[in-house]
């Protein structure tokens, strides 16, 4: 079994501040809406809770430079 870290802290309300093992991220917006999170590892990830068992969500990655 994997052992895993990820601690979130609320900043602001509708501000949160997650850090995991791999990295640390930001998210902006309440938990009904919409949110976006911004990650240290160049992931951008907009999500949206939708009635019943419907929700979005789109991510993004920052591309790679060589």
């Amino acid at each position: 079994m994997p052992v895993t870290f990820r601690k979130s802290f609320r900043i602001f309300p509708g501000v949160r501040l997650n850090i995991n093992r791999k990295s640390v991220s930001f998210t902006v917006g309440k938990g009904d809406g919409a949110r976006r999170t911004y990650s240290s590892t160049g992931r951008r990830t907009t999500s949206m809770d939708l009635p019943g068992p419907f929700g979005y969500r789109k991510t993004t990655t920052r591309g790679s430079r060589h």
